[in-house]
């Protein structure tokens, strides 16, 4: 029982820490791509700051996902349900 419980508390305290990452990632996102779009407008007439913007966008999605357990491919809770099928066979 205490196992369970320490791999629980163990589990909980990774998603925090991949939630407070991904927050921490979408404050930089917001304070930086402004200040590139600031700067952009102010050295040049080509909007070079799109491809960061993207760029960064796309990775910030990708944690978002990673952080709230959303995988439109493999579904959800694949990771638990793998983890359970591995300690049930005799094999391992």
């Amino acid at each position: 029982m205490e196992n369970l419980n320490e791999y629980k508390y163990t589990k909980a305290k990774e998603k925090v820490e991949a939630i407070k990452g991904f927050y921490g990632n979408l404050l930089s996102y917001c304070i930086v791509i402004p200040f590139l779009v600031y700067l952009n407008y102010h050295t040049t007439s080509f909007p070079w700051a799109i491809f960061p913007a993207l760029g960064w966008g796309f990775g910030l999605i990708a944690h978002w996902m990673n952080a709230y357990g959303y995988n439109p491919i493999l579904g959800k809770d694949w990771e638990e349900r793998k983890i359970k099928e591995f300690m049930d066979r005799s094999e391992f």
